[in-house]
């Protein structure tokens, strides 16, 4: 335990594991008092989950965390606001029917010795959190018709109001214009100022330098150093904190003989329909060609536009979609998922719980679930059929299962994933998306997926893989695609492609 005056909180030996996932091993952390400390790491380095240990979010974990030097555990984010630590998530937890007076007091309520709600308190209190922060709305504004920096900046006051000495910012730029930016950027300066001390996640790696006074790099869930100064730190500097690993003993993706292009995206554009961005776009001005054999690989961090790309592209988005799409030299119109399909696409989605499987059911309903006009005859189930589908593929991707008909619940992270490569390897696919297929599963299950991808491109088919793990994505592709702020910033060959290259232009 460090006891030095400047620490206002730390963890030390934070360990967190989700089933047989180790998201954070042996995690020490310092912040230090009246600084903005900038935590660095791609995606899935375990940022995110470590600042909900430390906000009382996940209060299951190893370690122990020490606030002013005692020691401290919280069960939930209300324990951990009443010490003085507050989270604002980059999805913000506020309500858009009610007023910002009303969503800063909600839970917390001024009462008169009555018992009613004292109106004239709360409004005086949040008016005065409102001048602290320099912001001129009024208490009584719906949050529903406030711009995202604003809705922000009510975040940034709920947490004031309760005297948050560690105010912790996950991805708090992401979706604000620079306008907006610069004001947050005023406001850290200011609660830095008022000895407020700030923990503060951005893959945005040129704007950090405007705020940070030490940098602390995470990655593959562990710590890997700090950058005490970031005044003499370079951007350069935090990318070598960032994907510096050594890169021996991965899966390299073997030479396959390319055929002729089987999809061709050309000025692909997806606008964001929401108040406050109807001239916005999620992707703008997309190209890109894929042929059959080829492994396209998609990077990009969070919010890069990555998942949208692949959901457009499938037709989940074709009412805000414009562009060209062409399969095997003819444009083909996508205007919804079964128009995909019938054009040879399939789509592993990022999210296999909660998009790709019937949990409660067996693993032959789920493989047959979107090419059920190969097991039906008349409208009805050729129960055999289905049967023997699920067979052909248990065996042929080594599905661990007792049976067919296992609950698909019942099987761990990378049969799950099987199971979902499965239901869309049955409609024949020509160009077969996958979005984070390693995600969540252990190193055997990955590198069963990497040979499968292996053997899939061997067969001809073209397939479009997004990751957010660069070493993969280096591994398994024959070019990479890098996507930053909605548009290809850069493409490399499997020749040419370097990690800290890579990282630069996620980053731009």
């Amino acid at each position: 335990m460090n006891n030095g005056s400047n620490i206002i909180f730390e963890a030390k030996g934070i360990t967190k594991r989700f089933g047989g996932v180790t998201a954070l091993e042996d995690v020490d952390l310092q912040v230090h008092e009246g600084k903005v400390n900038v935590v660095v790491g791609e995606n899935g380095a375990g940022k995110s989950t470590l600042m909900k240990i430390l906000s009382g979010v996940y209060a299951d974990y190893g370690g122990q965390l020490f606030f002013k030097g005692e020691a401290v555990h919280f069960n939930n984010p209300k324990e951990a606001m009443a010490q003085g630590i507050a989270i604002i998530h980059q999805e913000l937890n506020l309500i858009p029917y009610l007023t910002i007076s009303e969503n800063i007091f909600l839970g917390r309520e001024i009462r008169t010795p009555l018992g009613v709600l004292n109106t004239k308190q709360m409004h005086s209190k949040t008016q005065a959190l409102l001048t602290r922060l320099n912001c001129h709305l009024s208490p009584n504004t719906l949050v529903g018709a406030l711009k995202v920096g604003e809705q922000q900046l009510v975040e940034i006051a709920k947490a004031l109001l309760e005297e948050a000495k560690v105010v912790i910012m996950d991805e708090p730029t992401s979706a604000i214009s620079d306008t907006e930016v610069a004001t947050l950027f005023n406001i850290i300066r200011a609660l830095k100022e008022q000895d407020v001390s700030l923990l503060y996640i951005s893959h945005k790696l040129d704007e950090l330098f405007q705020i940070a006074d030490r940098f602390i790099g995470l990655r593959d869930g562990k710590m890997v150093g700090t950058l005490e100064q970031a005044a003499k730190a370079t951007k350069e500097d935090l990318i070598r904190l960032m994907v510096g690993r050594d890169l021996k003993h991965l899966f390299k993706k073997e030479a396959v003989p390319m055929g002729a292009e089987i999809l061709r995206v050309e000025n692909l554009n997806l606008r964001i329909n929401k108040a406050h961005q109807a001239s916005a776009h999620r992707l703008k001005n997309i190209h890109f060609k894929l042929r059959k054999g080829e492994v396209l690989g998609i990077f990009g961090l969070m919010g890069a536009g990555r998942t949208e790309l692949l959901e457009t592209l499938f037709g989940l988005h074709a009412k805000d979609m414009t562009g060209s799409i062409s399969i095997a030299s003819e444009q083909v119109h996508i205007r919804s998922v079964m128009d995909a399909i019938a054009h040879g696409m399939a789509l592993v989605p990022e999210d296999r719980k909660e998009d790709g499987l019937v949990l409660q059911m067996e693993i032959a309903k789920n493989v047959s679930l979107a090419s059920m006009g190969k097991i039906t005859k008349n409208g009805v189930i050729n129960a055999k059929s289905e049967m023997t589908l699920a067979k052909k593929f248990i065996e042929t991707l080594h599905i661990r299962t007792p049976s067919e008909r296992q609950h698909a619940k019942n099987l761990s992270g990378g049969n799950q994933q099987k199971v979902v490569l499965a239901k869309w390897l049955a409609t024949h696919p020509k160009v077969l998306f996958l979005d984070e297929p390693t995600r969540g599963i252990d190193i055997n299950a990955k590198n069963e997926i990497y040979h499968l991808i292996n053997a899939l491109a061997k067969k001809g088919l073209g397939l479009v893989v997004v990751s957010s793990e660069l070493p993969e994505i280096m591994a398994i592709s024959d070019r990479i695609l890098v996507l930053a702020n909605g548009s290809v910033s850069a493409e490399f060959n499997q020749e040419n492609a370097h990690e800290e290259k890579i990282m630069q232009a996620a980053t731009q």
